[in-house]
């Protein structure tokens, strides 16, 4: 069995003349802490602040280069209502919050507050 491969950015990476972080990838680090049976399930492959970003157009093409990003392996279940996107034949979700809906669902994990239900 294949595992998910959850595309994010490194936790600080120079932009701008400075250090920084992506607040969505450090929401989704903050959940895996919560949940680190998630985090064992997963791949985490890291992405560099620029575009290209290698990884992800080789998987979805290069007008889906967000992180982070969670590609479904082939056998991983589908769920309603957490953003599940096809592109090149992959399922993926773009987005921290459609990412904890979907943990949410098969995993058991809490839900994002604010997302409405499941």
């Amino acid at each position: 069995m294949t595992r998910d491969a959850l595309y994010l950015l490194p936790p600080g990476f120079a932009d701008n003349d400075r250090r920084e972080y992506c607040p969505e990838c450090a929401e989704i680090w903050g959940v895996l802490a919560y949940y680190p049976a998630i985090k064992d399930a997963i791949e985490v492959i890291y992405q560099p602040i620029a575009k290209p970003r290698p990884d992800l157009v080789a998987r979805l093409g290069d007008k889906n280069q967000n992180c982070p990003t969670l590609v479904l392996s082939a056998d991983s279940p589908s769920f309603e209502n957490c953003g599940i996107m096809t592109r090149r034949g992959e399922h993926f979700i773009n987005n921290a919050r459609d990412i904890g809906r979907y943990w949410a669902q098969r995993y058991g994990a809490a839900i994002p507050r604010g997302t409405g239900p499941l």
